[in-house]
């Protein structure tokens, strides 16, 4: 008859060990979908601040067009290191 009792308490240390880490899975869960939440924020922020940067055109030698030679039509003197001699 101490068999029964034996398994009975297997059973219920089973069961305990399941219920904790059930309760220790969902606030695992509960811990990633907050961390999903927080990125989706973070990424709006980056959104909303590569939205406000203003892009000035470039010439093909990489140097800013600035808005007087812009107006003017000139073009920034190259950097080509071949023809500085």
């Amino acid at each position: 008859m101490i068999w029964v009792w034996v398994f009975l308490a297997i059973a219920v240390v089973g069961l305990v060990v399941m219920i904790s880490y059930g309760v220790w899975l969902f606030h695992k869960a509960a811990d990633v979908y907050s961390e999903i939440k927080m990125l989706g924020q973070r990424g709006r922020e980056i959104q909303a601040l590569v939205e406000q940067l203003e892009l000035s055109p470039t010439t093909t030698t990489g140097e800013r067009a600035t808005p007087a030679r812009r107006a003017q039509g000139e073009e920034p003197a190259s950097k080509d290191l071949a023809t500085t001699g």
